[in-house]
């Protein structure tokens, strides 16, 4: 088993607690899991701004020895995160723009859990997703004909809504959507049919904006898409794939 000094991995408020019980010990640490957004991001900030922090002080004269005791770092990890190259920390928006800044910055996937556990409200489709490694591709337009609702007031959906509150959700998103472009793009899975092994699109979060699309005559939308195995990727790659990158999910 590897050992890792507790001084490079944790924060000192955090060491100092560890230090009062397991000083000296070899403890174990079970593992939570890959964490949501929303449980990270905060510590995200702060090694951001950490790292920031000191190589701004190198920069004006600051010994790597008085840093890593600043710190409570070894002088091996002072030296590493003043040559390693500075990752801006981008923050969550629910807007179209945002989402296409995270895909650039190759984190789609963070945006998308993101959404999910907060604007989307839809913590159980986030917590599915996590589940598996999975490809993120978008957000880019494509025909709304590929799609088709599975949520809604109509009999056979898979998700039921009342007619009241579908109806309702539509009509606001109409209206928003003739001034708004920054509305969030919809999110679809890609994968083979399990009856006849043909690709078919799931249309997993967007349904109530979809139909208010769909009556708006409008012909495409942006789409993030979704896909676990490889050989769908590669199917989808061919078919649609002109426009695409795909991003692959990070091991769980």
């Amino acid at each position: 088993m590897k050992y890792e000094n507790g001084k490079d991995l944790l924060p000192p408020e955090l060491l100092r607690q560890v230090q009062k019980y397991a000083a000296g010990k070899t403890i174990y640490i079970p593992s939570m899991g890959k964490a949501s957004w929303g449980e990270n991001s905060g510590y995200r900030r702060y090694l951001w701004e950490r790292n920031r922090e000191i190589r701004t002080r190198l920069e004006q004269g600051e010994t790597v020895e008085a840093l890593a005791e600043i710190w409570c770092l070894s002088e091996d990890s002072i030296r590493k995160i003043a040559y390693k190259k500075e990752e801006a920390v981008l923050d969550y928006e629910c807007t179209l723009t945002n989402c296409k800044q995270f895909a650039a910055a190759g984190k789609l996937e963070d945006w998308v859990h993101a959404y999910l556990l907060s604007d989307g409200d839809n913590p159980a489709f986030s917590h599915g997703l996590k589940l598996f490694d999975r490809f993120f591709l978008g957000p880019v337009s494509m025909p709304l004909s590929l799609f088709h609702r599975c949520c809604g007031p109509e009999e056979g959906m898979r998700w039921h809504m009342p007619a009241v509150h579908f109806e309702e959700k539509v009509n606001r998103i109409m209206e928003i959507a003739k001034t708004d472009p920054e509305i969030p793009p919809l999110i679809v899975h890609y994968l083979f049919s399990e009856s006849g092994g043909e690709p078919e699109f799931e249309l997993n979060e967007g349904n109530d904006r979809f139909e208010a699309y769909k009556r708006m005559g409008m012909q495409e939308t942006p789409v993030i898409v979704w896909i676990t195995e490889r050989a769908e990727l590669d199917r989808f790659m061919a078919d649609y794939g002109i426009c695409f990158t795909a991003q692959e999910g990070t091991d769980r």
